[in-house]
């Protein structure tokens, strides 16, 4: 395929042009996030909401070139990213993505950071690409075409349960300190256990990998998990339904995924089944 010159004749194609060029561009981004990251004593970090929501040139600069990347090759997609916002697109795909997502741990020399790309049609999250450059590894998933890692499909395993197995719990400003500890009493009275690394979109991807049993946050951004979504769904997983339409885009909601052992469990602990 000509990514220079893509052909979008046919809707299975035009998923195809699109999936190929996010892989590739999560590769890219993983690369320059990288380089950005082991100079990272050199990069001055801001604070956004509050001290503990920051960012840097190395998210900004890593969305940049995705975004220009996109428009010059699909240039009636519309483009949703965290730093630069929202732009409308006329083809009926939207690209939404997290440039670093993980900043915290990626500031303070932690490896559990990741760039976070997803495509929207037709009101589902239909490509999520998510790529570690510590651990070398790349998520990749598209509708119907099932999701891999570093190229080994994904198979979620139904014995693995919130009791078994670990869960991942999300926590932020916009969620009082309160409801997280509620959750984690009530994950551990039920007999499971937890795990919280700082990137959600990374957990998300380790719900795909079986690495997780599930994932719970209160409340997440698009650019945070609908990368994570795709990947969980193709490899067998369920998931809470993420507001992709009108402005439920660029708002935050709760975010539930889970392997099938752990749909009830989880489900549960969320309130959302």
């Amino acid at each position: 395929m000509n990514m220079a010159n893509p052909d979008t004749t046919s809707p299975e194609t035009s998923l195809d042009t699109r999936f190929a060029l996010a892989r590739a561009l999560a590769q890219e981004a993983g690369a320059m996030a990288l380089d950005y990251f082991n100079r990272r004593d050199t990069l001055v970090i801001e604070t956004k909401r509050d001290m503990q929501d920051v960012v840097s040139i190395a998210d900004r600069n890593v969305e940049k070139m995705i975004r220009e990347r996109v428009a010059a090759m699909l240039p009636e997609d519309g483009f949703l990213g965290e730093e630069f916002g929202h732009t409308e697109g006329a083809s009926g795909y939207t690209w939404v993505v997290d440039p670093i997502d993980g900043t915290a741990p990626f500031v303070n020399g932690m490896p559990t950071w990741c760039v976070s790309i997803a495509v929207v049609h037709g009101g589902e999250p239909v490509i999520g690409v998510i790529g570690a450059p510590c651990q070398n590894e790349l998520y990749a998933a598209a509708l119907g075409r099932g999701a891999k890692l570093n190229g080994r499909v994904l198979t979620l395993d139904p014995t693995r349960t919130m009791q078994n197995a670990l869960t991942g719990i999300g926590a932020n400003s916009h969620v009082t300190p309160e409801v997280v500890s509620d959750i984690v009493n009530r994950l551990l009275q039920a007999g499971g256990n937890f795990i919280r690394n700082g990137s959600g979109a990374l957990m998300l991807a380790y719900v795909a990998a079986g690495r997780l049993v599930g994932y719970y946050e209160p409340y997440m951004h698009a650019w945070d998990c609908l990368a994570g979504y795709c990947l969980v769904k193709e490899a067998g997983g369920w998931y809470h339904p993420f507001p992709v339409e009108g402005e439920g885009l660029t708002k935050g909601a709760p975010v539930v995924a889970a392997g099938p052992g752990a749909r009830a469990d989880i489900g549960k602990l969320a309130g959302v089944c």
